[in-house]
């Protein structure tokens, strides 16, 4: 009986200690997320001011991962196009950025340049989201060009 007693605290505290081990990798596989994908990566989400002040750093790179047709719509001046929906994306990006300079990205409203910036900061770059996207740029007044 004494032995059946030590054996069902032993499997009770093993199963405390799983959930929580499994409570814990849950938790930190979400850290520094958006969306579906779940890397551990981490990136800054800026308002529109941040993000012009930002960009007026001429160390800062700055990215439009949109399609080509909304770039062509109207993009900021001296961004630099590459389609995050494109299956190249992480290569084209490597061989065009500088992990030593701060990557600055955007897209229409936000959502994409995340998934963009989860990617890049996988990589190993520094980057900045423009929170709302072009729209809120242009919310706030700001000019796109042609």
């Amino acid at each position: 009986m004494i032995i059946l007693m030590i054996n069902v605290k032993t499997l009770f505290m093993l199963a405390i200690v799983c959930i929580i081990a499994v409570s814990c990798a849950r938790m930190f596989s979400n850290r520094g997320t958006t969306g579906d994908n779940r890397m551990l990566t981490s990136y800054s989400n800026v308002n529109v001011e941040e993000f012009q002040t930002m960009i007026a750093d001429p160390n800062v790179q700055l990215l439009d991962v949109r399609t080509p047709e909304e770039y062509d719509d109207g993009h900021i001046a001296g961004a630099t196009l590459i389609d995050v929906n494109d299956s190249t994306f992480v290569e084209r990006a490597v061989a065009a950025l500088d992990k030593q300079r701060p990557v600055a990205v955007y897209c229409r409203s936000g959502r994409r340049s995340g998934r963009a910036a989860n990617l890049l900061s996988a990589q190993g770059y520094t980057v900045t989201n423009l929170n709302g996207g072009v729209l809120a740029w242009q919310d706030a007044g700001k000019t796109l060009i042609k």
